[in-house]
């Protein structure tokens, strides 16, 4: 083979090899950036992993926000009509967070399945509610109620 034609062959090769690992470290960024949302359902069965940042979401239980008096601290409970997620978060809530309204909170689930949020984020308007949760609670609605025909 002809040198020059060696010398090409090798930064090509090289070339393509560099190519590989930049975009093999672009996806492995991607991948540990991904939020994934879960219902508190699905949380509290376990499909949600432990110490994985991740986002849950539903209406925020009526009578279930506790505020910390001596700090920024507040522990509330979300459900999709199944199930009731636990929730803290220290920090300032939106103005728009409130009691028998859509919440989503992203964070991580500790070792006793309550969410530890580092954000919170409330509905934008009084006819939005984010689609997964939507889904979510009309599933869980529906579940409830052939429940209640199988015990007619």
């Amino acid at each position: 083979m002809h040198p020059m034609r060696k010398q090409r062959l090798q930064i090509v090769v090289m070339i393509i090899a560099a190519s590989a690992v930049a975009a093999g470290l672009i996806i492995y960024k991607l991948g540990q950036n991904a939020n994934f949302f879960y219902t508190p359902s699905q949380v509290l069965s376990g499909e949600a992993p432990e110490g994985t940042f991740i986002r849950a979401g539903g209406m925020v239980v009526e009578g279930s926000v506790r505020r910390d008096p001596n700090s920024l601290a507040v522990d509330f409970e979300v459900t999709d009509g199944s199930a009731i997620l636990g929730v803290r978060y220290t920090g300032i809530l939106p103005d728009l967070f409130a009691e028998n309204e859509a919440a989503i909170a992203a964070g991580k689930v500790d070792q006793n399945r309550v969410l530890q949020a580092s954000e919170v984020l409330a509905k934008h308007d009084e006819k939005y509610t984010p689609p997964e949760v939507a889904e979510s609670m009309n599933a869980a609605y529906k579940a409830k109620q052939k429940r209640k025909a199988d015990k007619l």
